[in-house]
């Protein structure tokens, strides 16, 4: 039976990450980097197609498993007939090359152990070629090396392409293996110590974590979606992927799968004013300083995606030799939707700065330079029809959502101007084009008859991102046009409670077959929308029901399938995470934040 998304936990070090099944197998990891080639595709393949399972003979599913208190350290424990073991796995932060440690230990009893370990570099294709060195099993195949070792050592062979490794542990007894990566071409790495990482990691994580100032209802959900949010950060840059996957399904058996391990500008404010308001704001800056290094350059070229480093070329591509998640197929790398034009991003990058600036994170040079050379480009180009926030494939339109943060961008302007008199600008022009998007949004995309805005001019459709409307403040939340697209939302695009992003069965929106599940992200902004027009007491019912969404471990992909009960979609998704902190701090504040 093939494994549910849900099924899987997170581990990583910044710089990539791995899922973790419920049966103890590492089934997807990328080295070395989120966006390199994977080792372990079992996710969207199958065996041979590379994984490390570490689990008792003859156990198919765990026990229990969870993080460490603070930390992204996975502690998994199986009870046998024999006996207790606990595995725990982490992805120290690297020195040089990344590490994956698994340490088993003996909780009663004496349990067999089995370490079965198929690497297949480049997403399951190339079976490398294996030696021993130094009492080391060495996998090198072209630009890809990887050092497997335990410590005490164990008997260790080959068989059927695979390293295989099998020994007993009784209470207290430890067996710790590490698997080190490294340019082929390169020497081999210092020795990580397993057991110090392990220590490491667990300080390191919790002196983290202890900086939240977020101290309200439901803490330890918002602290884990910060936690998944920081893994989800490339540290060298300070960028976030929007997942550490790709291809997994929207629809199973669908042909919805995208590549998420890139950054998006659409995430960038709600982002920034997560990490903000919990405390973190390092984190905040590196995330604004790789904004601003990635949008250098003429405005007409803005990209709604960038690499980890700001890299602007995503080439999409399909690998036919894995089957896919659940069948799930093409299996897609890179993401042709780069090169769409998105006016919203241009409202998103002024609002992310506008924000950056109000909490006082240090400015950097040329960034109103920057702003005003975007604005001038609006000025002549909000008129022109988009792709839209959810990067349809249907064709353009005068989406509602993009022209509304058009407005957004022109409204942080006049703003920035009025608070900070001494910075150059055009407050008069800026002020014109503000008035201007707002009365066309007004007539053009908004239904008197039904009462609502609507996903385009001219459209009866309907498209969950005008729940932002009031949140980013393009009417009050008490508008009567505001209150009547909530309503309007709630029961056109509802799914047993949650919310569709929009009708996906209008082929001619996002050109594309099949269906969706419920998008978590909207819910969220549903419950936040609900409290704005105060209805308090249902948004945090819905809130929590959302939570109630997350797996054992905490965590959420991009959608759920409320029939089947299954998340879908990559995962975890940032998007749903920042939606999940977003909405506690929207409900229930944040004055012990301060």
């Amino acid at each position: 039976m093939h494994p549910r998304i849900e099924d899987y936990a997170l581990i990583g070090d910044e710089q990539t990450a791995a899922l973790v099944g419920t049966d103890g197998s590492v089934d997807w990891l990328c080295l070395p980097r989120f966006d390199s080639g994977a080792c372990f595709a079992r996710l969207l393949g199958d065996e041979e197609n590379g994984h490390w399972r570490i689990a008792p003979e003859n156990a198919d599913r765990c026990t229990r498993r969870s993080y460490r208190p603070g930390t992204l350290v996975l502690d998994t424990e199986w009870e046998t007939d024999e006996g207790a073991v606990r595995v725990t796995d982490l992805m120290p932060q690297r020195d040089v090359a990344p590490d994956v440690v698994r340490v088993v230990e003996g909780l009663h009893g004496r349990v067999t152990v089995r370490s079965t370990l198929r690497l297949r570099f480049e997403y399951g294709s190339i079976v490398p070629w294996m030696r021993q060195s130094d009492g080391h099993r060495v996998a090198v195949a072209g630009p890809d090396a990887t050092w497997l070792r335990s410590e005490p050592p164990v008997r260790t062979w080959g068989e059927h392409f695979g390293t295989h490794s099998e020994f007993t542990v009784k209470k207290g007894e430890k067996v710790a293996f590490v698997l080190t990566w490294h340019p082929s071409h390169e020497p081999r790495p210092p020795l990580t110590d397993p057991f110090e990482a392990l220590e490491c990691s667990v300080a390191d994580w919790q002196a983290w974590a202890a900086r939240c100032r977020y101290d309200g209802p439901h803490r330890d959900a918002v602290l884990r979606s910060l936690i998944t949010l920081k893994a989800l950060t490339y540290r060298p840059t300070g960028g976030i992927v929007a997942a550490a996957t790709t291809s997994l399904p929207e629809e199973m058996g669908g042909v919805r799968n995208w590549d998420y391990r890139y950054c998006w500008l659409r995430d960038s404010t709600l982002t920034l004013g997560a990490l903000v308001q919990c405390g973190y704001l390092e984190e905040a800056e590196a995330w604004r300083n790789w904004l601003l290094r990635a949008v250098a350059g003429d405005p007409a070229d803005l990209q709604i995606m960038y690499g980890l480093a700001g890299e602007r070329r995503l080439p999409e591509f399909e690998l036919p030799w894995l089957s896919g998640f659940g069948g799930s197929r093409p299996v897609r790398i890179g993401n042709a939707a780069v090169k769409q034009l998105q006016l919203d991003v241009y409202g998103e990058v002024m609002d992310s700065l506008s924000l950056a600036r109000r909490a006082g994170l240090p400015a950097k040079p040329h960034m109103w330079s920057l702003q005003n050379v975007l604005l001038d480009f609006l000025r002549s180009s909000w008129r022109q029809p988009d792709e839209g926030l959810w990067e349809v494939r249907g064709g353009r339109r005068d989406f509602v959502h993009s022209k509304v943060m058009v407005w957004v961008a022109a409204d942080r302007a006049v703003r920035a101007l009025e608070a900070f008199p001494d910075l150059s600008g055009d407050p008069d022009g800026w002020r014109a084009l503000r008035d201007e998007v707002h009365r066309e949004v007004c007539e053009k995309g908004y239904d008197a008859e039904r009462n609502t805005f609507t996903q385009s001019y001219g459209s009866r459709a309907l498209d969950a991102s005008l729940l932002l409307i009031p949140r980013v403040g393009f009417l009050p939340p008490d508008d009567p046009r505001v209150v009547g697209t909530v309503d309007a939302i709630r029961t056109e695009l509802d799914h047993d409670g949650l919310v569709r992003r929009y009708s996906a069965e209008e082929a001619t929106v996002d050109g594309l077959p099949g269906s969706e599940g419920t998008f978590l992200v909207c819910s969220f902004w549903l419950a936040d929308a609900l409290h704005m027009t105060g209805r308090t007491q249902e948004a945090r019912e819905l809130f929590e029901r959302l939570l109630g969404l997350t797996n054992d471990v905490g965590l959420l992909s991009e959608e759920y399938d409320p029939v089947a009960g299954a998340q879908l979609g990559n995962f975890p998704q940032a998007f749903s995470h920042i939606g999940l902190v977003n909405t506690a701090l929207t409900l229930y504040g944040n004055e012990e934040a301060g």
